[in-house]
Order: C-alpha cells, then structure tokens, then sequence
C-alpha cells in the first residue's frame, strides 16, 4: 500500500529541514514524499534540494495559498492513501506511517487519525498541549468535535469523488474538507491511539485578532455549509473544547 505525505512550504526555511528529517527516518518502504514549494524568497528550496534524492516529487512554484498547494500535491500523488505533514511539524515516531498503513488495511476504513502534540517552536521537547483525540461520531461533529487534521490520513479516491480542498473557506478548507468527508458525505474513519504529529504552536489563523475573527467567520461559513443545524452552537463548542487539551 503506498502512501502519499505531502508538505508544503512558503519561506519556512527555519523548520523545513526537521519536517524532513522526520519523513526520511519513517520505517514504511511505500511512502512517496511530496514537496510543495511555493516559491520561497528564503532558503527553503535550498533545504529541500539537498534532499532531492529523498524527495519523491519536488515542485516549487507561485501558487494561491496552502491549500491551493495541497491540492497540487493530491493531484501528483500516487499512493493509495494521502497525508499532510506542515513544513513546521514534525512525525513523532519513525513508525508512524506503518502503524497507520497497517490500521488501514486491519480495518478497511476510509481514513485514520491520532493524537497530536502542541510544542514550543524552539524546545521541541516541551509540551503546550495534547490534542488526545477520541473515536469519531455524527454527533460528536455536531458538538462540535472534529479529528487532529495533520494526523488525518485518508483514501486518494476521496479526493476524485468529493473534492479536494476548496479555497472559498480561508484558514478553514482543511475543517470544511473533514466536514465535508466525515459529515455530509459519512466517510468511515478510525481513531489510531497514537501520537502522530509534534505541531509547533502558532499557525496562520491565530496571528492577530482580525485573523482570529476571519478564523470564526470562515468556521461558520464552513458548518453552514455542509448542513450542521444550530451552526453557532457548534462553533462555541468547537472553541470550548480546545480547553480541555491544556489539562491532559
């Protein structure tokens, strides 16, 4: 079973080459690795290139945006299943990919999740946060939960068959996408009771409180438009549960 990671990178020279790194040190033979530059004025290219050999599929070019950019990656790869990994973040073990190679083909599911950790940007040893993650539900959607999506790995065909990221939604396509797949359209999905991802805190929704408020606006946008009843209960307890993950 060959599995498609994608990152994709704009100027993330400083954490670029531990992002690799990560990928390389996996123990699954049938990982194809995709790289997405989005024409980076830093040294990020300069990273990726003395990987080459470790790269599967290299591509650096102006593009819209992260998503617009994920959605390049998806239609070069070739695996059967795709993931994401952020130029910021790390996998947390080497056998992370095997572990959820074998959930796939053990369950026969549509797509797997885990568990990620939030760390300082500078001390990956610390820990901000635990995003422990639980199995997934209609209703648990509808209270507001949704999975860790840079532990979300899922079948290339859905993809073909519903849609890739759309870029209508701003710092929200990757929640409108899993709403999309996991409500509206009620994919199978497995929760992995592993750590999958070490996430460095920050992100390009929580930068000012303008973008904060661009972030809620397109969250709402994102519940309304995949038919959840009493949207703005949803987004309040999406937010609430955030809090739960500095007590792990």
């Amino acid at each position: 079973m060959k599995i498609s990671l994608i990152t994709v990178v704009y100027n993330g020279e400083r954490f670029l080459e531990s992002c690799i790194n990560s990928v390389i040190a996996q123990d699954y033979a049938d990982l194809e690795y995709i790289l997405i530059d989005g024409a980076s004025t830093d040294n990020s290219l300069e990273i990726a290139n003395k990987y080459r050999d470790k790269i599967d599929v290299l591509l650096s070019e102006k593009d819209k945006g992260m998503y617009d950019a994920l959605n390049k990656g998806i239609a070069l790869a070739k695996g059967e299943i795709i993931g994401i990994l952020n130029a910021d973040d790390m996998l947390a073990t080497n056998d992370v990919i095997s572990t959820i190679a074998k959930t796939f083909s053990s369950s026969q599911t549509d797509g797997v999740y885990g568990d990620l950790n939030y760390i300082d940007p500078n001390n990956t040893n610390k820990i901000i946060r635990k995003w422990k993650d639980k199995p997934y539900s209609l209703g648990g959607i509808k209270r507001g939960w949704m999975p860790a999506h840079p532990t979300l790995y899922l079948k290339r065909s859905l993809f073909v068959k519903y849609g890739n990221y759309s870029l209508n939604f701003g710092t929200a396509a990757d929640y409108e996408l899993m709403l999309r797949f996991l409500f509206k359209h009620k994919i199978k999905a497995v929760y992995l009771n592993k750590l999958i991802v070490k996430m460095r805190t920050g992100g390009m929704s929580n930068a000012s409180l303008k973008l904060r408020k661009h972030a809620l606006d397109n969250d709402l946008k994102a519940i309304r438009e995949n038919g959840i009843k009493l949207p703005y209960l949803t987004l309040f307890l999406k937010k609430i549960r955030k809090i739960q993950q500095f007590f792990h």
